[in-house]
This record gives structure tokens, C-alpha cells and sequence, in this order.
């Protein structure tokens, strides 16, 4: 059992791939990465996951994104997610030859580094002892883009206090959303900093 719960533990750190890979099997981020499927003119601070309106667990994910000071906010940044859908399965989709996660959503940061998500608490895979996540991608202006560690969720059984742990000694126990309700839906926030070398000039 313990051996068990280590390797849930590696799963949970390095699980950030999985929903890269779901996308594309690629290891390199490049504009074949699916953070590029919408243009730039199009996004805005707020964005909507297709079929929120059908799903139970309705969650508001809000937060900003800062320098990499963790001190001045960033804006224009771009903020991509993808998902499984409530069973931990990714629904993926076809346009012509490119296969992409059908639950996804871009925003791009307002002056005051904020941004918006509208989407839902999705399942985990328990086939794979998987967690309930969310996959991020960051991209801030004339920088390359880059994965951010996966968001998880504060009540999933599966993050069990030795992986609780290990994530307090990484410096990075926010990646864990920690869910309330209001008017009706699950909110939670999650303020990201950007890498030192992701910092933003002229702003």
C-alpha cells in the first residue's frame, strides 16, 4: 500500500504531461500547441468551456497572474486550460487531421492581471488513480509558451497527505483549489506567477 501511495505521489507531480500529451504527443511547445487554436483578437479576461451550461458541478475559476516579482500584475498574458469531462475522460475531437480536448478555454489577462474561467469540476480517471485536474498552459506576450503544474482539487480522496506534503515542501500547495459556493456555483481562485525569465517588459 505504501509503495502504492509513492507512485500516486509521482503520478501527481508530473501528471502536468498527460494533458499536453492528450493534446498532441508533442514534447515540444511550439504553434502546433493548442494555446495558438484561437487567435489572440479573440480572447478576453473571461472565457466559457463548451457544455458549462449542461454540467452539474458549475465552477467559476478567477485569479491573476503576476510578474515574476509575485508582486505587479500582468496583463495581456494568455491562459489556456483543457479537461476531462465529469467521468475523467478526455472527450477528444477532430478538425481535419488534428485530434484537440473538446473541453478547453483561453483567456487573456486585463490590466490588473485577471482573469476568468467558467467551466466545471471535472472527474478523475480512478482506472489510473488519476486526481481530478485541470491542465494550464501560460503564454505572456513575445515569450514561448509553457505548462504550469496541473490544478487540482482540495476534496479528491486521492491527494493524500503524504502528496499534500510533498507539494508544501515544492513551494506550490496553491495548485490545490480549494472550492466554495456562491449564487448557485463551486468558485475557487488560483493566482499564478509568471517563471523569472516569463517576466513582462514595458508594461
Amino acid at each position: 500500500m505504501k509503495n502504492l501511495k509513492t507512485l500516486f505521489c509521482i503520478i501527481c507531480f508530473h501528471s502536468v504531461l498527460i494533458g499536453v500529451s492528450a493534446q498532441e504527443q508533442n514534447s515540444n511547445l511550439d504553434f502546433n500547441s493548442p494555446i495558438y487554436d484561437r487567435a489572440e483578437d479573440q480572447m478576453s479576461h473571461t472565457d466559457t468551456i463548451p457544455d458549462y451550461r449542461s454540467k452539474t458541478n458549475k465552477l467559476k475559476l478567477t485569479g491573476i497572474i503576476y510578474q515574476s516579482d509575485g508582486v505587479t500584475p500582468a496583463k495581456d498574458v494568455i491562459l489556456f486550460i483543457e479537461q476531462p469531462d465529469e467521468d475523467g475522460d478526455f472527450d477528444l475531437r477532430n478538425t481535419g487531421d488534428r485530434r484537440y480536448v473538446f473541453h478547453r478555454s483561453w483567456v487573456k489577462t486585463d490590466a490588473d492581471g485577471r482573469y476568468t474561467l467558467y467551466t466545471f469540476v471535472p472527474g478523475g480517471d480512478r482506472r489510473y488513480n488519476q486526481p481530478q485536474q485541470i491542465f494550464p498552459l501560460i503564454k505572456a506576450p513575445s515569450k514561448q509558451e509553457y505548462a504550469v503544474e496541473s490544478f487540482l482539487f482540495d476534496e479528491d480522496p486521492l491527494l493524500t497527505k503524504s502528496c499534500r506534503k510533498r507539494m508544501v515542501k515544492k513551494g506550490d500547495p496553491t495548485r490545490i483549489l480549494k472550492l466554495k459556493s456562491e449564487d448557485g456555483i463551486l468558485v475557487a481562485e488560483r493566482n499564478i506567477t509568471l517563471k523569472a525569465n516569463e517576466t513582462l517588459a514595458n508594461l
